[in-house]
């Protein structure tokens, strides 16, 4: 059993407020099945940007919302399936999360890479629920699939506010400052942001949900242990 570094940490262990939901150790993801090396559906990561989060979810708890994960620490082996994956035909999920691009064009426009700064435990995708936090209902795999461009009320049912699209969208919509998104969804993606990068974080402009530490005690190591409780035991 391979042993998460020191410097690691388990969120809830610094902050058990903030939600979880991560995506990938369950098949509501773009591949459609739960990805390896996620065996627990638990938010794995560095020490310093687990303490960050937990003072941007002070401020946020303040206005009425909280935090919610969907993607912590990724272990090497999941960006390594998501790279097969992406040479593979399995289109199950296309109507979900890429509803305008052929899954060919994935590799090349960056939204499957050999390597993720996730790997790295300091990069983490999130958004924002309202509290108190409505429940959250399980996706049931085969169920019909809705575009993650659709509006809020016809998307896969997320118990986050609206953010103009849904989580994991392949889509220019997603990217942080489209123009396209205006009202409540563009100033809820004004508000993670805003909140995140006072405490330091750095956002991505391709993805609304992804941020970063800029500062990261790991910054040139991809790490492969699992996530799971034995890794800190």
């Amino acid at each position: 059993m391979k042993h998460a570094p020191e410097g690691f940490v388990r969120l809830r262990d610094v902050d058990p407020t903030i939600l979880e939901e991560v995506r990938y150790a369950t098949p509501h993801n773009f591949t459609g099945d739960p990805v390896p090396g996620y065996d627990e559906p638990m938010c794995v990561l560095t020490r310093p940007l687990a303490e960050a989060l937990r003072e941007a979810q002070k401020g946020f708890r303040a206005q009425g919302y909280t935090l919610k994960v969907y993607d912590c620490y990724r272990p090497q082996p999941a960006d390594d399936r998501f790279v097969e994956w992406a040479q593979n035909d399995d289109e199950r999920m296309k109507a979900e999360f890429y509803p305008g691009l052929d899954k060919s064009q994935l590799y090349s426009a960056g939204y499957i890479a050999e390597n993720s700064g996730h790997s790295r435990g300091s990069s983490v995708d999130l958004t924002l629920v309202r509290l108190p936090a409505p429940p959250q209902r399980a996706y049931v795999p085969g169920e019909p699939l809705t575009s993650c461009t659709s509006p809020a009320g016809e998307r896969f049912p997320d118990n986050s506010v609206d953010m103009g699209t849904g989580f994991d969208c392949f889509d220019d919509l997603a990217h942080t400052d489209d123009p396209r998104i205006t009202g409540q969804a563009r100033a809820n993606r004004d508000l993670l942001r805003e909140g995140l990068t006072s405490v330091g974080l750095q956002g991505y402009s391709g993805e609304w949900w992804h941020f970063n530490l800029p500062r990261e005690p790991f910054p040139n190591e991809y790490f492969d242990f699992p996530v799971n409780s034995a890794a800190f035991r």
